[in-house]
């Protein structure tokens, strides 16, 4: 039998190879509002929320130039990014909305409220917020009963500042 991993177990960054450094921070920096922490020349960049070293890392040291990897193919699915509250959120689907970055989808999780998008190397990015522990849905033996409904983008857009 495994040992459980401790629960204070974070991710603490992503690094995505991109094909061109410039447009990723265009999105990464200029529309999720990521803060460039360090460049290396024209083919690296670490961006962060609220001065850590880095939450996501670009380069170009092995795909300058290059195309997004075809559908039916193994590698990430999507980076996930946590917001901290409802409001943060819909501060940021608004930012989404002004810069003309379209949806995959949305949905309600029961346990977190989620955008889905991709960004200029077609990753898939999932923007997101927790409701309360307590808030989370579960079944008669208090286990969690995750679901995926319709997002009022609305309430979420109301929600913003």
């Amino acid at each position: 039998m495994s040992e459980t991993i401790h629960p204070e177990t974070r991710i603490g960054h992503v690094h995505l190879r991109v094909a061109d450094l410039e447009r990723s921070l265009a999105f990464y920096h200029g529309v999720l509002g990521f803060e460039v922490m360090q460049r290396m020349g024209n083919s690296a960049a670490f961006l962060s929320a609220g001065g850590y070293h880095h939450h996501i890392g670009l380069n170009t040291w092995e795909s300058l130039g290059g195309s997004a990897p075809p559908p039916g193919t193994t590698g990430l699915y999507h980076l996930a990014i946590l917001y901290p509250t409802r409001r943060e959120l819909g501060n940021a689907l608004q930012r989404l909305i002004a810069a003309k970055i379209p949806l995959d989808g949305t949905a309600d999780h029961g346990v977190s409220e989620a955008l889905y998008l991709r960004d200029p190397d077609n990753n898939g990015v999932e923007l997101y917020w927790d409701r309360p522990r307590s808030e989370w849905p579960k079944d008669v033996n208090d286990k969690l009963t995750m679901y995926t409904r319709p997002l009022d983008l609305h309430g979420l857009l109301a929600a913003a500042t």
